[in-house]
């Protein structure tokens, strides 16, 4: 089940609020978790058990990381700290890698060991994470254990963030397990936060995606460079606008429930450079790799050297979480290889120039990203990248290209703007000049309007896709 469904929004969404909401307090994380795990289990029911096989190995090795505390006990803290790293990323490496590393081994070695086969079941990669970075922290002593069982499942479950996130770190939500405390006013927020969202996702990004899957779909003789570019930039365009709409649903429904989740996305296609980009693009992600992977490495207390191979084992593995396919990993290191010359020298030489040059320098580099990460296989990547730079045998540009730019010049201005702060700044001002008619008027007008032109997009289109699903 996905927010941006039918099933969702007007079956499982109400009877969750009016479930949640009449129930005495003591008992709302109980609704929240079995809510959860119908959630999960309505796409994949076998696989609930291996996430509550998850939630039981965090609460034990959990407890036991805690005695850090206690003199005498710091070697089996650390054990079983490490028994939780040993099974999560087990769990991802079995579930989600296995059979990548098969088929290179048979590859690379001529051999015949059979495929796994196996479902990739859904939402591994975030709550691993959070499972994870849960016991790391208890270890650490940045918290304390969690000692009732159904609060921790609760975490780990929330269905809010737990197909495609953020990555909520459980310092982060603690207190809110708790002692949150809903409000109407947070819950009109959360309302307005999941229509942004659901608006996102529903009228922007399924609508440049279907672009993308149509100018993919095409034979080369349709195609031209003009259009292999309008591609990737409805590519771009659509899995912004597909994950950090996910986010905002998520964020908002965070909020209907009485939790604060932290930001995502922070419109990163506003960036000067890539170092920017990756602090607005999946803030969750790469606050994760920098506190338990870049910092434990030595971040940049060993030297240059050691700060540059700090800095490339990262973004392979952010490359390889995404997926397991070496478009991933040239991704991840692409990246990588980026942000080294903007750190070594090349964003010195960046602050020099007009901030107009910063933006196409970063946007076409974005873009060329985009465009590795979109095509899984390798041929059809390949293919692709001649046909952007003119090495595909392709007309500059043809009549399917001019069909193609006349039918969605209009979706892609709106793209542009959206992907901009102006909405925002606009709402701010009016915030100032005019409280009552933005906020009790105007604001609940555009979210009741989103939610009901995106219900309608839904009941009309079947063209639905989650980019982040498979993650």
């Amino acid at each position: 089940m996905v927010f941006s469904s039918t099933t969702f929004l007007f079956a499982f969404l109400p009877l969750v609020l009016i479930t949640y909401f009449i129930v005495p307090r003591v008992l709302k994380n109980a609704v929240l978790l079995v809510f959860s795990l119908v959630f999960y289990a309505w796409g994949e029911p076998v696989y609930v058990l291996l996430m509550l096989a998850s939630i039981t190995v965090a609460y034990v090795t959990g407890i036991f990381a805690d005695k850090k505390r206690k003199p005498g006990c710091e070697k089996t803290a650390f054990i079983f700290m490490l028994l939780a790293v040993i099974w999560n990323i087990g769990l991802l490496l079995f579930f989600k890698y296995a059979d990548f590393f098969i088929l290179n081994a048979n590859s690379l070695f001529n051999t015949g060991f059979k495929l796994l086969g196996l479902t990739l079941p859904i939402g591994i990669s975030f709550y691993s994470f959070q499972t994870l970075s849960y016991v790391i922290d208890v270890y650490r002593g940045e918290v304390r254990s969690q000692k009732n069982f159904l609060n921790l499942a609760t975490y780990v479950t929330l269905f809010p963030q737990l197909i495609a996130g953020p990555i909520v770190r459980y310092q982060t939500i603690e207190d809110q397990l708790n002692y949150r405390r809903e409000s109407l006013s947070q819950f009109s927020r959360g309302i307005k936060r999941f229509a942004v969202g659901l608006g996102k996702k529903v009228i922007l990004a399924n609508n440049i995606g279907a672009l993308f899957a149509e100018i993919s779909a095409a034979s080369q003789s349709e195609l031209s460079v003009v259009s292999s570019w309008l591609g990737i930039l409805a590519y771009t365009f659509q899995i912004y606008f597909d994950f950090s709409g996910y986010s905002d649903m998520a964020i908002g429904l965070g909020k209907m429930f009485g939790f604060d989740f932290l930001e995502n996305f922070n419109y990163p296609y506003i960036s000067r450079s890539i170092t920017e980009f990756w602090r607005r693009w999946h803030i969750s992600l790469s606050t994760w790799f920098r506190d338990y992977v870049y910092i434990p490495l030595g971040g940049n207390r060993r030297g240059i050297a050691r700060q540059c191979l700090n800095i490339m084992i990262v973004w392979f593995l952010t490359g390889f979480w995404h997926g397991a396919n070496w478009n991933f990993i040239c991704w991840g290191l692409y990246f990588g290889i980026i942000l080294l010359c903007e750190k070594l020298f090349l964003g010195k030489a960046l602050k020099k120039v007009p901030a107009v040059i910063q933006h196409i320098y970063s946007l076409l580099l974005i873009i060329v990203g985009w465009g590795i990460f979109a095509y899984e296989d390798t041929s059809a990547l390949i293919q692709n990248f001649k046909n952007l730079f003119g090495f595909g045998g392709l007309e500059f540009f043809n009549d399917k290209a001019f069909f193609w730019l006349a039918n969605y010049a209009v979706t892609f201005i709106a793209l542009i703007i959206a992907s901009t702060p102006l909405f925002r700044k606009l709402g701010e001002k009016l915030t100032l000049k005019a409280p009552v008619l933005y906020g009790c008027i105007l604001e609940p007008a555009a979210a009741a309007l989103l939610l009901i032109v995106s219900a309608a997009y839904l009941a009309g289109n079947s063209f639905n896709p989650f980019l982040y699903f498979r993650f």
